[in-house]
């Protein structure tokens, strides 16, 4: 079948090239500004004319922002934009991101009108297709959070898939999930609307004018230089697609911008016999890798497949985009596919394979935000393939960032900062990208991490621990143990073991925690992000008042955990820190946090203050000793008493463990459990740990890892940051208000909205949920995001979940909302709201009955032992 279609292509080979099926006009008042010079300033400078660039401009536009100049190398809209193909997806697995395509759904759907522009807009609806069980477990996971949001959508049968779309086979389905309400457009129309629309709002377009780099001076943008003069601003934004690296690399002060472009293939072909119709769904066969949609008639197919092809490893290669060299080899197994799914294609004539490059980025994700090492830097780029439809909704978070100085929603998840310099190396970029790109269609089960780039940032004990069983997943570029794999377990077995059901480390786990509460565990957390902040006067102490929301004024050694506030209110970090001496502290911080919390010290602090800020994260091993036989290990090791009574909790001493000096000892664990966090200079590590091991043998000691921490962390109602707590989450919200200097008069930034959110209520509140009725063994499991209903009522999502070994449950943590059955707007939630619910989860469309829990479950363990001893004497009684 393959070979007779490729004969029927291979004659069309010398016939008439693809002819660009996207509109190529400019605006009128692009060429009328080509005619004009440069303007020698502006407050903005965009460099890009694709969906990216187009879509900040106008965006800018409509908030007030008229002083815009975008700057375009080759044509508007032609380059990677051009050549999109057009599929707009609301079914994606994050929130952020859903929320971005069915923003920019319902903008495209408006443009037209909005600009008179034909964009090309047709309401198709999509339908995913899945060929497992697994598959269809995680639509239906994607399709509960959309309609939470809003979005219509429904997992329907092979059958119902067939009604829709007449030319598929459905034999080998298992089901699929349908979208009634997603779109095909013309991208470069798109692109060209918006770019009409944000001239019409006073924004100066100049194509073919090439942004040579960013002038720089005492870390703020000043200007740009081009190829047609210079430009004065104030912003400057990376919208440059495939060459936003090269460009972000060229400037005076380099800002690094981690994505890689990768050749990708779809095909064009003649209108079928009877033409479909301009409303046949899009169709996305993850398990077969590919996506097909009509297209005049005809069928447009492409894919993600398993060998991809990097490309543009050095410099700009294309002013604007080409279509790249066929490769019908490599496009083979994705025709196969496509051949299998519509066999009355198989004699369908050909008109082209595109071949095009996308850009992806070390973590499938976007990147977005304002560079931390250049104040007016910011950028949009490395969509995933996803630009089309993320591009509205991506303009607008950035332009709200720039405008009013963050964004409407939570975006840490495509935030630029959550990557470091390291993750900028060319081989590594390149490497991972050949595995992110056949990630866009494998099936990603709870927890998996990626293959490539790894054993980049290690600890000083990677190999001791290695050797002794560690299972790694990565964080920031850190490896981090998950759990350790005891010499009786099948390790080939483990490491292949992927479900969405209880999973294969559940026992060592299990193991892992019931060590760390009855005698004692060693966790290396040696990625935590590490700052010291010390002065020569008082400076320190009065800096980091206001830069925090607890009280730092503590005796030396006290700790304090408290967090960095923006004006909001909401969390921009959540830390510990020890004051080491009257004029030095040691901040600890969540390990992703390392560059946005430097940045946000440094934009905050004053400029000529005699402050020193200092990343010691590479200079110190952490290792956590959980457990109550820790205080034993620590005791024998430092000659020293190391109870309650000579060592308070979080109390912070620097001591000797060993032979090594020197050590920051500190009488907490992150858990909740008894235990200590030693901070050790990094060249006595494995001295330490070897003294630890030898010494604990007696007490029980053994290795643990971070899933252990987790089911620690979660029972006892420990909110971690980026998982349960962000830039949108205000202390009174999640039970913090211990953390807040509110009564003591200091200001502090944040403090006037928890002064306000204080007297007037707050909308959300961080609540625990114990799942009733969930079968561990038989049930599917909670991971993250899974909608909390409240009487039957959407009111918020969970944050994280683990499995508590004490309690025999499982527990979520998530925020419980309160929407006006009538506006649906919040209003306040309070203890008696929350306590007064019947609750349940929401897991892939299974909903399970789950008690809420406004404190710390510690007291849950007490009952569950009383719950225990009536049992037995009932028992006993019979």
């Amino acid at each position: 079948m393959f070979y007779r279609l490729l004969s029927i292509v291979g004659r069309q080979r010398a016939s008439p090239g693809w002819q660009n099926w996207s509109s190529a006009r400019n605006s009128a008042s692009a060429a009328e500004a080509r005619s004009m010079a440069l303007p020698t300033q502006a407050q903005v400078v965009i460099c890009g004319g694709g969906i990216m660039g187009t879509s900040v401009a106008y965006h800018l536009s409509k908030m007030g922002w008229k002083d815009i100049v975008l700057l375009e190398q080759g044509r508007l809209a032609a380059g990677s934009t051009r050549f999109c193909a057009g599929i707009l997806s609301t079914a994606r697995h994050l929130t952020i991101e859903q929320k971005m395509a069915d923003y920019s759904n319902k903008l495209y759907h408006q443009l037209e009108q909005e600009t008179g522009i034909q964009t090309g807009y047709t309401r198709t609806g999509s339908i995913f297709l899945a060929q497992t069980q697994d598959r269809l477990i995680s639509l239906k996971r994607i399709n509960s959070r959309l309609n939470v949001i809003g979005i219509p959508s429904e997992i329907i049968s092979p059958k119902k898939v067939a009604e829709l779309h007449h030319l598929l086979n459905v034999h080998d389905l298992v089901g699929a999930m349908h979208v009634p309400e997603d779109a095909v457009v013309s991208s470069a129309d798109v692109a060209l609307a918006l770019a009409s629309a944000a001239s019409q709002n006073g924004v100066q377009i100049y194509d073919r004018t090439s942004v040579l780099h960013v002038m720089v001076k005492k870390g703020q943008v000043t200007g740009v230089e081009t190829d047609k003069g210079q430009i004065e601003c104030q912003y400057f934004v990376n919208c440059a697609g495939q060459w936003a690296y090269e460009l972000g690399l060229s400037n005076e002060e380099p800002v690094s911008i981690p994505l890689h472009a990768c050749e990708h293939f779809y095909l064009l072909t003649r209108p079928l016999e009877t033409p479909l119709q301009s409303s046949t769904p899009t169709i996305v066969d993850a398990d077969g890798r590919i996506y097909i949609r009509n297209w005049q008639g005809g069928i447009l197919s492409g894919g993600f497949e398993k060998n991809p092809k990097p490309i543009f490893t050095e410099g700009k290669n294309q002013l604007e985009i080409q279509n790249l060299q066929e490769d019908w080899d490599h496009f083979e197994p994705l025709l196969s596919s496509l051949l299998r799914r519509m066999p009355e294609l198989e004699t369908l004539e050909i008109m082209k394979l595109v071949n095009c490059p996308e850009t992806f980025t070390p973590d499938m994700r976007c990147i977005m935000g304002e560079s931390p090492a250049v104040q007016g830097y910011f950028v949009l780029a490395g969509m995933n393939s996803a630009g089309l439809s993320f591009g509205g909704g991506a303009g607008k978070y950035l332009a709200e960032w720039m405008v009013h100085g963050y964004p409407s929603e939570n975006v840490w998840e495509l935030d630029l900062k959550r990557f470091g310099a390291l993750q900028s190396s060319r081989t590594f970029l390149r490497h991972r990208v050949m595995e992110v790109m056949p990630l866009m269609y494998d099936l990603k089960v709870p927890r998996w991490d990626f293959q490539t780039g790894r054993q980049l940032r290690t600890s000083p004990l990677y190999d001791r621990l290695d050797a002794q069983g560690a299972r790694w997943m990565e964080k920031h570029g850190f490896e981090r143990p998950k759990y350790f794999v005891p010499p009786d377990k099948d390790l080939l077995a483990l490491e292949q073991s992927k479900t969405f059901y209880k999973p294969d480390w559940f026992d060592i786990v299990e193991s892992e925690v019931k060590c760390c509460k009855e005698a004692v565990c060693v966790i290396d957390m040696s990625s935590f992000t590490k700052f010291e902040i010390t002065s020569t006067g008082d400076q320190a102490l009065e800096v980091l008042q206001y830069l925090f929301s607890n009280d730092l004024d503590v005796p030396v050694g006290h700790i304090v955990h408290t967090g960095m506030l923006n004006e909001g209110g909401g969390y921009e970090n959540d830390c510990s820190i020890a004051r080491l001496n009257k004029r030095s502290f040691f901040m600890i911080s969540p390990t992703d946090q390392q560059v946005h919390c430097w940045a946000w010290l440094k934009k905050h602090m004053p400029k000529d203050s005699n402050l020193l800020l200092e990343d010691v994260t590479w200079k110190y091993t952490a290792l956590n000793l959980i457990g109550p036989r820790a205080v034993d290990v620590l005791s024998e090791l430092s000659y020293a008493p190391m109870t309650p009574d000579h060592f308070p909790s979080l109390f912070c001493k620097e001591m000797s463990v060993g032979y090594a000096n020197g050590i920051r000892v500190m009488s907490m664990t992150h858990t909740g459990e008894p235990g200590f966090m030693l901070y050790i200079p990094i060249e006595y590590a494995l001295h330490v740990y070897n003294e630890v091991m030898s010494v604990g043998q007696k007490y029980g000691i053994r290795n643990a890892g971070y899933y252990a921490l987790r089911s620690l962390r979660i029972e006892k109602f420990f909110a971690f940051w980026g998982q349960d707590i962000n830039n949108l989450t205000t202390p009174l919200e999640c039970g913090r208000e211990s953390r807040v200097k509110l009564e003591k008069g200091m200001d502090f930034i944040g403090r006037d909205a928890l002064l306000l959110q204080k007297q007037n209520g707050v909308c959300k509140r961080l609540t625990m949920f114990i799942l009733d009725d969930h079968d561990t063994d038989l049930d599917l499991w909670p991971w993250w995001g899974e909608p909390i209903y409240r009487n039957g009522q959407y009111v918020g999502k969970t944050t994280s979940s683990a499995y508590s070994y004490s309690l025999e449950r499982h527990v979520c943590l998530g925020f419980v909302h309160n929407f006006s059955e009538d506006t649906g707007e919040e209003q306040v939630v309070t203890a008696d709201f929350i306590n007064r619910g019947e609750y349940e989860i929401d897991i892939a469309g299974y909903r399970f009955q789950a008690k809420a829990k406004l404190y710390p479950v510690a007291s849950l363990f007490t009952q569950k032992r009383r719950k225990d001893d009536m049992e037995l004497s009932d028992l006993h009684g019979k």
